[in-house]
C-alpha cells in the first residue's frame, strides 16, 4: 500500500552545518574533511574513519554521543540507530517530524559521507564464505538510502570522486547545496546500493548454485562514456562489473584513441578467441571484423601466427582487431602494424614492442595482464525488448569433448589436429558458421548466413579470393578441414564443403538425417568427426 504525501515543498538550498562520515575507502577523505570542517561544518564519524580524521588533528563526534549508545559487535551496529536515522529522515518542515526530533533529542545531519564496504573485491579476489559475507554493509546501505530518500534536505555521497564538486557547489553557495544538486547525489546513491545488492545477489547465487534465481539482477560502474554508439545517432557507455574475468575490461590502455563502443564489442570477442589457444602449447593470434574472426591461427611464434591468419582474408583484416594469447614481441608488432589496424589486445608487450606500436599514433594497445579462461563459468545477458536473456557462458572447450570418428575413414593426424582447431574458431563465429582450416590456420569462414549452404560457399568463395590474391593458382580450401557450429540438416552442406576441397569435417550430430550426412560423406572420401556439442552464436 503506498504511503500518502504531504506535499511538503523542498526548499531549494540547505545549509550544510553538521556531516556524517562513515567510509570504508578513504581515498581523499581527510582533506575533503579539513574543507568541511574550515567551512564551518561539524563532523560526526564512525570506527575506523572517526579514528582516521582525529590522527589528522581534526574536531570529530563519535557518533556514539548521537545515539547513546556504543558500536558493537565487532562493528556490525552502530549506526542502525534512530538518533542516526531521524536525523536523515526527518522532514523539516513538518511540524510533527520537528516536535518528534526536538523530544528525542535528534539534531539533523545536511550532509553523509558513506562508501561501502568492500564486498565486489572480496568477491573479485576469491574470498572464502565467511569473509564475503562479512564484507556485506547493512548500516552503511541504510544510512545511504535514508539520505537519498530526504535528498529535500540531505546530500548523500558515496564516491570520493564527488569531493571536490561538492566543495565547489558548497563555494558557490555560501555553504548550502541546492535541490538540483542533491537530486544528482540522491540518484547516484540509489544506483550505488542497487549496484552492491546485484553484486551480492549475484554472489549467492553463484555460491549456492542457484540456476535461475527468482530475481535477477545486474549492476556496473560506468568506465567511460561513449562518443556514439554502434552508430552516430546512438548513445552509448561502457560499465564494468567489477567480476574480475581478464579481457578488456580489465585491460590497461597503453595508447591510441579512445574504444568506440564497436572497438570494445570486437576487442571482447578477440581476446576470448585468442584465450582458447593454450599460451603454453602454442602462439594463436585472432583478427577480428565487426565481431566476427577473419583470420586465425596458431604457430610457432607470434608472428608466424599472425602472418598465417593475416592470409585467410587480408581485405577483411584491414581495420581489423588483433589479439594474441602472449606478450606481445618486436617482430609480432612490425608486421602489424604494416596494416591499418584499429586495437592490439595481449597480455603484456615487451618495451620494444610497446616503441614500435607507439609510431602508429590512433592505434590503441590494451595489455590485459592475463587471457580469460574459456572453461570458467558466468553469465551471458542479452536485452530483448521488457527482458533479459540470461543463460550461462559457453565454456565447453573442445579438449573436454567425447569426439566421435562416424565415417569409414578416420581423420589423419593430422586432419584431426585441424578439425579442433577449425571447431575452436568455429564456437566464436556468428551463426550459421562454417570455418575451413589448414595446418592450423583458419583458410576459409562463413559467418551469419540464415543457410549453412550459404555459409559454406562464402567460406569457399573468401579462400578462392585470398587464393588469387597471393598469386596461388589451387584454392585454399583445397585439402583443408571444415568445422560446422551446428549439425548439417541435409547432405547439400557437406557436399558444398566436398566441392571446396575439404577431406575431413567435424561437427556437432544430432540430426534426424545424420545417418544421410555420415553416407554422402563415406561416398566421398571424407572423414567426419561428431562432437556432441553445438556452438550457436547469436
Amino acid at each position: 500500500m503506498a504511503v500518502a504525501s504531504k506535499n511538503i515543498p523542498a526548499p531549494n538550498l540547505v545549509a550544510v552545518r553538521r556531516a556524517l562520515l562513515s567510509v570504508s575507502d578513504k581515498t581523499g577523505l581527510v582533506d575533503f574533511a579539513a574543507a568541511l570542517v574550515k567551512s564551518g561544518v561539524e563532523l560526526v564519524s564512525t570506527g575506523g574513519t572517526a579514528r582516521t580524521l582525529a590522527a589528522a588533528g581534526l574536531p570529530v563526534r563519535d557518533v556514539s554521543e548521537l545515539t547513546g549508545f556504543p558500536e558493537i559487535m565487532d562493528g556490525r551496529v552502530k549506526t542502525l540507530h534512530p538518533g542516526v536515522h531521524g536525523a536523515l529522515l526527518g522532514i523539516r518542515d513538518d511540524a510533527e517530524h520537528v516536535a518528534a526530533m526536538e523530544a528525542h533529542a535528534i539534531q539533523p545531519i545536511d550532509l553523509v559521507v558513506v562508501n561501502l564496504y568492500p564486498f565486489e573485491e572480496v568477491r573479485r579476489t576469491g574470498g572464502d564464505y565467511a569473509a564475503t559475507v562479512e564484507n556485506i554493509d547493512i548500516g552503511g546501505p541504510a544510512m545511504v538510502r535514508a539520505s537519498a530518500k530526504n535528498h529535500a534536505y540531505v546530500a548523500i555521497v558515496t564516491d570520493p570522486e564527488d569531493y571536490a564538486p561538492v566543495l565547489t557547489a558548497l563555494e558557490a553557495n555560501f555553504g548550502a547545496l541546492s535541490l538540483a544538486f542533491r537530486k544528482k547525489l540522491a540518484a547516484k546513491a540509489f544506483a550505488r546500493t542497487a549496484a552492491y545488492d546485484a553484486a551480492i545477489s549475484g554472489w549467492f547465487a553463484e555460491a549456492l548454485e542457484i540456476e535461475h534465481p527468482t530475481w535477477r539482477a545486474f549492476g556496473g560502474r560506468l568506465d567511460s562514456v561513449m562518443r556514439y554508439g554502434e552508430n552516430p545517432h546512438q548513445q552509448a557507455g561502457f560499465y564494468v562489473t567489477g567480476d574480475g574475468r581478464p579481457g578488456v575490461a580489465t585491460a590497461r590502455q597503453v595508447q591510441g584513441k579512445q574504444l568506440s563502443y564497436n572497438n570494445i564489442n570486437d576487442t571482447d570477442a578477440a581476446i576470448e578467441l585468442a584465450a582458447e589457444f593454450d599460451p603454453a602449447r602454442t602462439a594463436g593470434v585472432a583478427i577480428i571484423k565487426h565481431a566476427n574472426p577473419c583470420g586465425v591461427a596458431e604457430g610457432g611464434s607470434l608472428k608466424d601466427a599472425y602472418l598465417k591468419a593475416l592470409a585467410c582474408d587480408p581485405v577483411s583484416a584491414f581495420g581489423g582487431i588483433v589479439a594474441l594469447n602472449r606478450m606481445l614481441d618486436a617482430e609480432a608488432a612490425e608486421e602489424i602494424v604494416k596494416i591499418f589496424t584499429e586495437v592490439i589486445i595481449a597480455p603484456d608487450a615487451t618495451p620494444e614492442a610497446m616503441a614500435i606500436v607507439a609510431a602508429k599514433k590512433n592505434l590503441r594497445l590494451l595489455l590485459c595482464g592475463a587471457l580469460p579462461d574459456p572453461r570458467a563459468a558466468g553469465m551471458a545477458v542479452k536485452s530483448v525488448a521488457g527482458g533479459l536473456l540470461v543463460q550461462s557462458r559457453d565454456n565447453a572447450v573442445i579438449d573436454d569433448l567425447d569426439l566421435r570418428i562416424v565415417t569409414k575413414r578416420a581423420p589423419s593426424a593430422a586432419e584431426l589436429a585441424d578439425l579442433k582447431f577449425a571447431f575452436r574458431v568455429a564456437k566464436h563465429v556468428k551463426s550459421n558458421a562454417i570455418v575451413y582450416a589448414k595446418d592450423l590456420a583458419t583458410v576459409g569462414i562463413g559467418a551469419g548466413q540464415m543457410s549453412r549452404v550459404d555459409s559454406s560457399r562464402i567460406a569457399a568463395r573468401k579462400a578462392l579470393d585470398a587464393a588469387e590474391a597471393a598469386g596461388l593458382a589451387t584454392p585454399l580450401t583445397k585439402g583443408s578441414v571444415v568445422a560446422s557450429d551446428a549439425f548439417f540438416p541435409f547432405a547439400d552442406g557437406l557436399l558444398a564443403a566436398v566441392e571446396a576441397g575439404a577431406t575431413a569435417v567435424i561437427q556437432p550430430g544430432g540430426s534426424m538425417r545424420d545417418e544421410d550426412v555420415v553416407k554422402a560423406a563415406d561416398e566421398h572420401g571424407i572423414a567426419m568427426v561428431m562432437t556432441g556439442v553445438r556452438h550457436f552464436r547469436h
